[in-house]
Order: C-alpha cells, then sequence, then structure tokens
C-alpha cells in the first residue's frame, strides 16, 4: 500500500502562487505513475496533472496549461505542483494519486486509474 501526504495548500490572491508537495511512502515511489486531481465545492473530482513513472512525460488539462507545472523527485518519493498565475476558479481541494505501472514513460488522466489517493490540501484563490 501507498501512503500519500500532501501540503502546501493555502490562500492566496489571484495571480499568485503557490506549491504543493506529495510525500509518498510505503512502496518504491518510482514504480507509480502520479497525477494532480482537484475537487471543488458542489463539483466532481477533476484532472489536473500527470506525470510518468520516470517523469519523462507529463500532461495537462487545458485550463492549467502554461500556468502549472507537475515534476517528481524519485529520490526523495515526492512529486510536486508549481501553481502560478492562479484563478479564483482554480479553488479546490487537491489530491495527488498513484498508479502502478510498469511503463516507465506513460501518464494517465482518468480518475478510476488511480488506486492510492491522499487526503487533499485546501487552495483557495480569491479575486
Amino acid at each position: 500500500q501507498v501512503q500519500l501526504v500532501e501540503s502546501g495548500g493555502g490562500s492566496v490572491q489571484a495571480g499568485g502562487s503557490l506549491r504543493l508537495s506529495c510525500a509518498a511512502s510505503g512502496r518504491t515511489f518510482s514504480n507509480y505513475a502520479m497525477g494532480w486531481f482537484r475537487q471543488a465545492p458542489g463539483k466532481e473530482r477533476e484532472f489536473v496533472a500527470a506525470i510518468s513513472r520516470i517523469g519523462d512525460r507529463t500532461y495537462y488539462e487545458d485550463s492549467v496549461k502554461g500556468r502549472f507545472t507537475i515534476s517528481r523527485d524519485n529520490a526523495k518519493n515526492t512529486l510536486l505542483l508549481q501553481m502560478n498565475s492562479l484563478k479564483p476558479e482554480d479553488t479546490a481541494v487537491y489530491y495527488c494519486a498513484t498508479k502502478f505501472t510498469v511503463a516507465s514513460s506513460t501518464y494517465y488522466y482518468r480518475l478510476d486509474e488511480y488506486r492510492y489517493w491522499g487526503q487533499g490540501t485546501q487552495v483557495t484563490v480569491s479575486s
């Protein structure tokens, strides 16, 4: 089993930046593709960004392209999400998730492909 703990959320004004972290433990981190998802009040959880097991490929939801950057440090068992130019519509609880895979350069963006989830961290962007 993989344990995931997100941190780095908070409240910022529009145009500001935050960096989310996801610390993983319990299994070999480099065996897992990773993703970030978010859920706003009253809405379904949605995909934000994904990264392959070895970190060579990334994929973003259209609304965050050019503003968010996903990265990982397999030596430190850490997943990151750098969020710049934040907008009020980015307000949500952000979750990291893992998917075991033998494919080194494949990312995944469907919620049902991910097995382990963190507890989430709140991001609030005010206008």
